[in-house]
């Protein structure tokens, strides 16, 4: 029991000892660390020192660099002002000297004035004088003299105006007439289409007779249905194997034809399918119209145009005017301007694009009241088509000022176009009425005996008596009638005027 005892005695002494020498040995290593770390301490304080004294020195570096920089910018401006205030001095001095001689030469040219001064009252005189002696002598006052010197002078004025005038405008006629010719030539040589072939009728051709009752329908609701749906007259008659499809709207006489194709081909035709073919058919027209646009555009090479302008050079395929399509119009004015503005140095594309819309006007959805020139101009404004393409498009036809040189482009191309042999119908009565015009304007100038419009108007012959109307006044009177035809007829191409004077002395030996 007592060895127990004194086992766990020593073995609890042998504890303590242990905690004794583990407490110094930790005590020990505690100030091993601290002296690790205030060595450590000192050695970062030490580096940081030294950090922030080689910053402060490169710091202090840039700092000197910075003020010796701006010294020397300093310095240089400070020369140039010396020697900007070394030049102004010189040119001050310079100025000084122009001045003093400027005045010397003021003197000088005074004195001269005042002599010459002296020198014109001297000949006023002496021409007073002499004044008075002819009036003495001719029996006339000076204000009579002048009068008839004046009238004389005048007269002898006019006619040498005259003369000259008559010699610079057959001049510049020469000379503009074989330029312009030349140009126009060129251009209708480059651009060849076919004739006109449009007209109001489309001919539905058809297998048998026996689709007319079809298309007929019980009691004629079919074709009722048809023309409610398309707003085309459709003649059943007794043509053989055809149908006359009648409006003066190509675009609902195309739908019409379209539809009726289709509902031949599918054998089923009653009023519901037939508004259904009818709504199908106009919808890929529409389509059909865009993408005619679209490659009209590809094929002249014009980019950037708005969709809603695309889809109205589209519709230009089913219009027509006097009889010519529309499009191949447009396409052909717009070829001519391109060609004419090469040649005369001008932007193509720009022309090129006034021609192909100068007529847009001409096929808007809605048909307000406005020319078709002033139309087309605010419809190319509101699609952000420049102000040079909106004016040619706008002054075509006269409607407003032309002030850039592509409108006159677009004027001529477009007359040319309409002019050439061909290209269009004109309605008789219209074209008879347009002669009769011609002839009427020569024939209220006084001293006019009769005038035929000859070559279907191109050429108007006057005849005049010789009694009243002189050589010289033969000239002003055909300037005077072309111009009055010019602003007040609207016609194709040119009219040219011939007047003939012709004097006949008649006797009889008895």
């Amino acid at each position: 029991m007592e060895m127990i005892i004194g086992s766990g005695i020593g073995l609890i002494v042998g504890v303590i000892l242990a905690l004794i020498v583990q407490n110094v040995l930790l005590k020990k290593r505690k100030e091993q660390i601290l002296k690790e770390a205030e060595n450590e301490g000192e050695s970062i304080k030490k580096d940081k020192i030294i950090q922030a004294k080689e910053k402060f020195l490169h710091l202090k570096e840039n700092h000197e660099k910075k003020i010796k920089d701006r010294e020397r910018k300093l310095q240089s401006a400070e020369d140039r002002t010396k020697a900007k205030e070394k030049n102004l001095s010189k040119k001050i001095e310079e100025i000084n000297r122009k001045e003093k001689s400027i005045d010397g030469k003021r003197k000088t040219l005074d004195e001269k004035i005042q002599l010459n001064l002296t020198k014109q009252e001297e000949l006023e005189k002496i021409q007073d004088r002499r004044v008075l002696e002819l009036s003495k002598i001719s029996g006339m006052d000076v204000e009579e003299a002048k009068k008839q010197l004046m009238e004389a002078l005048k007269d002898e004025a006019r006619t040498d105006a005259m003369a000259h005038i008559k010699d610079i405008v057959e001049e510049a006629k020469l000379n503009a007439n074989r330029e312009a010719k030349k140009i126009i030539i060129q251009s209708i040589q480059r651009v060849a289409h076919e004739q006109t072939v449009e007209n109001a009728v489309s001919v539905f051709n058809i297998d048998s007779d026996e689709v007319k009752g079809r298309i007929i329908g019980r009691e004629g609701r079919n074709i009722r249905a048809l023309e409610s749906a398309t707003g085309v007259e459709i003649v059943v008659d007794d043509t053989p194997e055809a149908i006359l499809l009648s409006c003066f709207d190509p675009v609902r006489r195309e739908i019409a034809r379209l539809s009726m194709h289709q509902l031949v081909s599918d054998g089923r035709i009653h009023p519901a399918r037939i508004e259904e073919v009818v709504a199908k058919t106009k919808k890929s027209l529409d389509e059909e119209i865009a993408e005619t646009g679209r490659r009209t555009c590809i094929d002249l090479g014009i980019h950037g145009l708005h969709p809603n302008l695309l889809k109205m050079v589209g519709r230009m395929k089913y219009r027509s005017s006097y009889g010519q399509n529309l499009l191949q119009h447009s396409r052909e004015v717009a070829n001519i301007c391109a060609i004419m503005a090469s040649e005369l140095g001008l932007n193509v594309k720009l022309a090129k694009r006034a021609g192909l819309l100068h007529d847009i006007g001409k096929v808007p959805e809605d048909e307000p009241e406005l020319p078709h020139a002033i139309l087309g101009m605010k419809i190319a404004e509101k699609f952000g088509e420049k102000p040079d393409v909106c004016n040619a498009i706008g002054a075509h036809h006269d409607e407003i000022e032309m002030n850039t040189m592509i409108s006159p482009l677009v004027q001529v191309a477009d007359a040319i176009s309409g002019a050439r042999p061909g290209a269009r119908r004109e309605v008789v009565e219209s074209y008879i009425n347009r002669i009769k015009e011609l002839e009427n304007h020569a024939l209220s100038y006084d001293g006019v005996i009769k005038a035929y419009a000859i070559q279907a108007g191109r050429e108007l012959r006057v005849m005049v008596e010789s009694e009243k109307v002189s050589d010289l006044k033969a000239d002003e009177l055909s300037f005077a009638i072309s111009q009055k035809i010019q602003t007040e007829m609207t016609y194709p191409g040119q009219v040219k005027v011939t007047l003939i004077r012709e004097r006949r002395s008649v006797n009889y030996a008895k």
